[in-house]
C-alpha cells in the first residue's frame, strides 16, 4: 500500500490538469506467456477502424490521446488466431490496461518462414526507409497433417526471390539502392556507412554481412575496480556522493534478453540496487530527507555483516510543483535508425507528452550532419503539435552532437524558469564524433551550465556502438539523471511514474560520510559506488560536486562490515550527510548514530533482504573476488521472500530477470563457455 501511494504521490506532483490523458495499453502473449513480438494491434470504435500499432520486443503496445469511451481491439500475429476484443471500456483520464493472449492456429507450422514487401509512400523530406523482407522472428507452431506442405511452400517462396545476397535483397525495397562493386546499399540517397538494417535480428551497417549475435565488443564501458576491505583503524571515514541513476539495471536486462551475459564493467552494483524502490519511512515536517539504517548478516560471508542506508527525500504536493523547462536534445544520425533507437524515443516522447501541463514548456533540437530547432518551446497542453513534430522524426546522417548542444542549452537559458525545472534531456546511443572536439572540453561546458542552474540528463538507447561511459559522465556532470531505455515499459517508468522526482530537484551535491568506530569495526568494504567515491576532505568542501536528489527520491547503500570481536551490540559509528538547497550555496549538515545490534536474517526488514538480494546477483555477474558464497539460487531466494509490496511487479520481474541469468549461465556452462 505504501509502495502504490508512493507512486500516486509522484504523480501529483507534477500538477496535472484536473483530467489526465486517456490512454489503453497493454502487453500481448501467446498462451506460454511470451510476448508477441512486432503484432499487429487494432482499434475500432463503433465498427470503424480508429488506428493501429505493433508490438515492441516485450510485447507491449500504446495508444494515446484517446477518446474515452467503447471500443474493440483487435490482434493478429501469422501462425496465430486473431484474437478480437469487443466492449473494452476506456475511462477517461485514465491509463488503461489490456493484455492479450493469442493462441497459436491448430492448423499452422512447425516453423514460419514469411517474405514480405512494403511499398511506401514517398516522403520527401525522409532519409529512412523501412521493410521486412526476411523473418526477424520465427517461433515453433503447433503439428498438424499438412504442416509438410506448407513447410515446402514457405521454402520455395524464398528460393524463388531473384538474390540471394544479403545486400542485395535488400536493394529490393523501394528507396534502397545498391552498388554491385562494391556491395554497398544507399537509402534515398544517403551514405552507405548512416544506412542500417536488420538480418534474423542482427544489426547490419554499410556493406558489412553479420556473422554472429552483436556483443559488448563496440560499446563503451568506463572500468570499475571493485571497492577493497579498509581497516577502520587506518581510515575510519568512507566518503562517497549519492547516485540516483538506474541505467546499468536495464543496460544488463537488455544483455540477458539478449542470452549474453553483460561485462563485469556494465554492472553498476549501486544502480542495481538503486532500481528499486524501498518503503523507507517519510521525513518528518521540515526536513528534506529521512535516514533509515539496519545491521544484519551478510547472506554471502559467514561472520560478515551486512550494514543498510536508507535515505528517503520528502514527497512533494501539487501545488509544489515548478514548471518545467524541458529542452528535447535528440539524436537523429544513421545509427540511430534502429528499431530499439529512435523509434522507441519517439515511443517514450509520446508517453511524457501526455503528462506535460499548460505552464510546462518542450523544445525539441535535432542533430546530425547539422541540427535543427524542430520545435521551439510550446506548452505542454498543445500536445497535438508536439506529437505532429515527434511523428516526422526520422534517422540519417553524421553525428554533431557539439553544436546541437549548444542550442539545446540557448533554448533552455531563453526561456528560463526561475522558479521552474530547466532541464536539457539528451536522447542518444552516445555516438558522439563530430562537435565539441574533447571530452574534457564537453564535460567543462556541461559543468558550466550546470551553475546556471540549467541540468542535463541523458536517455540511453540501442546496441551494438552504445556509449555508457560516455553517457554517464555526461549526466553526472550536468546534475542530471541518467537511464538506458530498454522497451516501453521501461519508458513509462523512467519518463511518467518516475518523472516527477527527475524534474523536482529537492537537493544538490548531496554526499555521506560514514565514520566507522575501531573498537567495533575491523574492515569495512563499500559496495558499489566506485566512481562515486570522494576524499574525506571533500565532505566539507561545498565547491565539489556531487549527487542531485529528486523529490521522493530513495537512496539506498549496502557496507560489508567484519566485526570486532566481543564488540557486538556496540555501535558501529555515525553517519554523516551534507546537501544543499537547489538554489543555496552553502551546504546543510545532518548526522544519524549507526546500529550496533545485529538481527538474524530472518528478522531484518524485506528492504534489508532485497537489497542484499540485489548485491548478490551484481556479485555474480561481475563474478567478484569478494562474492564468496553468493550464488544466482541465492540471490532468487532472497528476493523471492522479499516482494510482499511490490505493486508494480518490478521486485517479481527481478525475480524472473535472475531465473533467466539461471537459464542463460546453465546453457553457457554446458556450451563449455565462461
Amino acid at each position: 500500500m505504501k509502495t502504490k501511494l508512493l507512486a500516486l504521490l509522484a504523480l501529483w506532483v507534477l500538477a496535472l490538469p484536473l483530467y489526465a490523458q486517456t490512454s489503453l495499453s497493454g502487453k500481448v502473449t501467446d498462451d506460454t506467456g511470451e510476448p508477441i513480438i512486432f503484432g499487429s494491434v487494432a482499434l475500432y470504435k463503433n465498427g470503424v477502424l480508429i488506428t493501429g500499432t505493433e508490438t515492441d520486443f516485450d510485447g507491449y503496445y500504446h495508444f494515446a490521446s484517446l477518446d474515452p469511451g467503447t471500443y474493440a481491439v483487435e490482434t493478429s500475429y501469422v501462425g496465430y488466431t486473431k484474437q478480437r476484443i469487443e466492449r473494452v471500456l476506456v475511462y477517461a483520464g485514465k491509463a488503461n490496461k489490456l493484455d492479450i493472449e493469442m493462441t497459436a492456429d491448430a492448423v499452422n507450422l512447425d516453423e514460419v518462414v514469411v517474405t514480405s514487401y512494403k511499398i511506401p509512400l514517398v516522403e520527401q523530406d525522409n532519409t529512412t526507409q523501412g521493410a521486412t523482407i526476411a523473418p526477424g522472428y520465427t517461433r515453433p507452431l503447433p503439428r498438424s497433417s499438412n504442416s509438410g506442405h506448407s513447410r515446402r511452400k514457405r521454402k520455395k517462396d524464398i528460393s524463388n526471390l531473384p538474390t540471394r545476397n544479403i545486400n542485395s535483397l535488400a536493394a529490393t525495397t523501394a528507396g534502397v539502392s545498391g552498388a554491385k562493386a562494391s556491395n554497398e546499399l544507399k537509402i534515398r540517397g544517403s551514405r552507405s556507412n548512416a544506412t542500417d538494417y536488420y538480418v534474423d535480428g542482427i544489426r547490419v551497417q554499410g556493406n558489412a554481412i553479420p556473422e554472429q549475435a552483436p556483443t559488448a565488443a563496440g560499446e563503451g564501458y568506463a572500468e570499475i575496480v571493485e571497492n577493497e576491505f579498509i581497516a577502520a583503524g587506518t581510515e575510519a571515514f568512507s566518503t562517497f556522493s549519492i547516485d540516483v541513476d538506474k541505467a546499468a539495471y536495464s543496460n544488463v536486462r537488455r544483455f540477458i534478453a539478449a542470452g549474453q551475459l553483460p561485462p563485469a564493467d556494465a554492472v553498476r552494483t549501486e544502480e542495481l540496487i538503486n532500481y528499486f524502490d524501498y518503503a523507507y519511512p517519510l521525513p518528518e515536517t521540515g526536513n528534506a530527507f529521512a535516514v533509515e539504517t539496519e545491521l544484519g548478516p551478510c547472506p554471502w560471508q559467514e561472520g560478515h555483516q551486512l550494514l543498510h542506508i536508507g535515505i528517503k527525500g520528502f514527497e512533494a504536493s501539487p501545488v509544489d510543483a515548478p514548471p518545467a523547462n524541458l529542452v528535447f536534445l535528440i539524436d537523429v544520425s544513421g545509427s540511430m535508425g534502429s528499431t530499439n533507437k529512435l523509434p522507441l524515443v519517439k515511443q517514450a516522447l509520446g508517453l511524457l507528452t501526455e503528462e506535460l501541463r499548460a505552464q510546462d514548456r518542450v523544445s525539441i533540437v535535432t542533430y546530425a550532419g547539422g541540427f535543427q530547432v524542430a520545435l521551439l518551446p510550446t506548452p505542454g497542453d498543445q500536445k497535438e503539435q508536439i506529437m505532429s513534430v515527434v511523428n516526422k522524426l526520422g534517422a540519417g546522417g553524421g553525428t554533431a552532437g557539439g553544436a546541437a548542444l549548444h542550442r539545446a542549452y540557448e533554448l533552455a537559458s531563453q526561456y528560463f524558469q526561475p522558479n521552474g525545472s530547466n532541464r536539457v534531456i539528451l536522447a542518444t546511443d552516445g555516438d558522439f564524433n563530430v562537435g565539441i572536439s574533447s571530452p574534457e572540453e564537453l564535460e567543462a561546458f556541461i559543468a558550466e551550465k550546470r551553475a546556471t542552474g540549467i541540468y542535463l540528463s541523458v536517455l540511453g538507447f540501442g546496441t551494438g556502438n552504445y556509449k555508457d561511459d560516455r553517457l554517464e559522465i555526461l549526466a553526472n556532470k550536468g546534475n542530471g539523471n541518467y537511464a538506458y531505455i530498454d522497451g516501453i515499459k521501461e519508458a513509462e517508468k523512467v519518463l511518467v511514474t518516475e518523472m516527477a522526482g527527475t524534474l523536482f530537484a529537492i537537493a544538490k551535491d548531496v554526499k555521506l560520510q560514514v565514520e566507522f568506530d575501531s573498537t567495533t569495526v575491523q574492515t569495512y568494504r563499500l559496495i558499489g559506488y566506485e566512481n562515486r567515491l570522494l576524499a574525506k576532505e571533500d565532505f566539507e568542501d561545498d565547491t565539489k560536486d556531487a549527487g542531485e536528489l529528486g523529490a521522493g527520491h530513495t537512496v539506498t547503500a549496502l557496507y560489508e562490515i567484519v566485526p570486532q570481536p566481543g564488540a557486538e551490540g556496540e555501535p558501529l559509528g555515525t553517519l554523516h550527510l551534507r546537501y544543499k538547497e537547489p538554489a543555496e550555496s552553502q551546504s546543510r549538515y545532518l548526522k544519524h548514530e549507526l546500529p550496533g545490534d545485529a538481527q538474524l536474517l530472518e528478522q531484518t526488514s524485506e528492504n534489508f533482504r532485497f537489497a542484499a538480494a540485489v548485491a548478490t546477483y551484481a556479485h555474480c555477474l561481475r563474478d567478484s573476488k569478494h562474492k564468496g558464497l553468493a550464488t544466482l539460487s541465492l540471490a532468487r531466494e532472497l528476493a523471492d521472500q522479499a516482494r510482499q509490496d511490490d505493486l508494480e511487479n518490478y521486485r517479481a520481474d527481478f525475480v524472473e530477470l535472475i531465473k533467466q541469468t539461471e537459464n542463460l549461465t546453465a546453457q553457457l556452462a554446458k556450451a563449455g563457455q565462461k
